[in-house]
């Protein structure tokens, strides 16, 4: 897997990260890794859509709730 990013916030118990699997299945290609371990796998497209509501304001107020 290749490490696209890394989301650190403002605690000590790690972070998130984003992979691309390009030897995994194309609907499973995209792996987000939370701080707990678990992960999440998704396609390009996928990953596209959550881009585009980030960017479109969509996602803003979830960032409000914590």
């Amino acid at each position: 897997m290749k490490s696209i990013a890394r989301f650190c916030g403002n605690c000590s118990c790690g972070c998130p990260e984003l992979f691309v699997d390009v030897s995994a299945p194309v609907e499973r290609r995209v792996v987000i890794t939370d701080d707990f371990g678990q992960r999440v796998e998704m396609s390009l497209d996928q990953l596209g859509s959550l881009v585009e509501a980030a960017k479109t304001g969509v996602l803003d107020d979830l960032a409000l709730t914590g």
